[in-house]
């Protein structure tokens, strides 16, 4: 089989506040939403707007630097790969989440120190943890 790419870029607004916990090892893992919009016009000149919702998880120092610096309505470049991964619940029903799986952040838009490029890779991407902590 020939090689393959999983690479998402997306910028848009942070859509709650990260949340940070830890897997049983201790690594730390970060998870929070962003909102991406686009916008355009139908064939009958009407406006339209549609938002799109992405879960995204850091994980190792990047979700440590996401908890401190993101928090929520926040601009913010992600860059990753997509990750399904799937979970049976109590009952029995099968559960799927896809989540965008980060390896860089950029701050945009207001910054806490005006002139300051915020712009954070994960040095630890090994994410083959199969103890996530949610």
């Amino acid at each position: 089989m020939g090689r393959g790419l999983n690479k998402v870029i997306i910028i848009g607004n942070v859509g709650r506040e990260p949340e940070m916990r830890y897997t049983p090892s201790g690594r730390p893992v970060t998870s929070f939403s962003v909102a991406t919009s686009r916008a355009w016009v139908s064939a009958e000149g009407e406006r339209r707007e549609e938002t799109e919702w992405f879960n995204v998880v850091a994980w190792g120092n990047l979700a440590e630097i996401c908890k401190a610096h993101l928090t929520k309505s926040q601009q913010v470049y992600i860059e990753g790969r997509l990750q399904t991964r799937g979970w049976e619940d109590e009952t029995g029903k099968k559960h799927f989440r896809t989540e965008l799986v980060a390896n860089e952040m950029i701050l945009l838009g207001d910054r806490r120190a005006p002139g300051n490029d915020l712009d954070y890779q994960n040095e630890d991407v090994d994410t083959h943890d199969d103890d996530y902590a949610f």
